[in-house]
């Protein structure tokens, strides 16, 4: 049985529907890529581990435990953190501050703050510095090594190449494949296909709040699946 488990997910905004009938599964160093186009649905999906929708019917299950139900914070918790869209770097802290606050559920493992450091080399440098005052890729990173602080099973990045140039979307393309290659589960909601390709083994295709595709990400370019992509 996969640690992550989505089971006929339907979710929405108050009395809005956005899901519906969502089923997904990560394990522990598996990788899948959540795709489609804006408004599908993609960030919904993974801001219904946090309690940021109302959850209508289904399961989110982490480790044997289903979360949808229980307060917002106790994903991290069970082992799910997340990278956000947008990277929600605490202006006022420092990179190590933001890093420390990310071990706030306290749970054991690997990610330690000298891990984080030797993954990310330039957030050791600029440490003391405020975290906003790092450069695009940097909060990216940092967002990420907060993320892992938490010493997630599976670690959720909502659209990590936002924003960022070629050559810092090939570099964080190596950095997912460390963490994949560590153990780490990978759930990663993106839009920029190259990154799917060399970060993921499988994707599903997201299109008006349901899955209307899923395969092998080495399959990705077959016409199949790129018209499901295009619709």
């Amino acid at each position: 049985m996969s640690f992550l488990q989505i089971r006929g997910l339907t979710a929405g905004y108050g009395k809005s529907v956005v899901l519906r009938g969502i089923d997904i599964e990560v394990d522990e160093g598996q990788s899948l890529a959540v795709v489609g186009k804006n408004g599908a649905g993609k960030s919904t999906l993974l801001n219904s581990f946090f309690g940021g929708t109302s959850i209508k019917g289904g399961s989110i299950v982490l480790g044997g435990t289903a979360i949808e139900k229980l307060p917002a914070y106790v994903a991290p918790k069970f082992g799910a953190t997340i990278s956000p869209q947008g990277r929600l770097i605490l202006p006022h802290l420092t990179v190590q501050e933001n890093l420390l606050l990310g071990a706030a559920s306290g749970r054991p493992g690997q990610w330690t703050l000298a891990r984080v450091y030797e993954l990310f080399p330039i957030l050791l440098e600029r440490r003391h510095k405020l975290g906003t005052a790092l450069s695009g890729g940097q909060q990216q990173m940092l967002a990420v090594g907060r993320a892992l602080m938490g010493n997630p099973r599976v670690i959720l990045l909502d659209e990590p190449s936002e924003g960022l140039s070629p050559l810092l979307v090939d570099g964080l393309a190596d950095i997912f494949n460390k963490i994949r290659d560590a153990g780490t589960g990978v759930l990663m909601v993106e839009q920029h296909l190259s990154l799917v390709r060399r970060v993921t083994q499988r994707f599903v295709v997201m299109s008006k709040g349901e899955i209307i595709d899923r395969g092998l990400t080495v399959d990705i370019d077959t016409p199949k699946h790129q018209a499901a992509l295009a619709f």
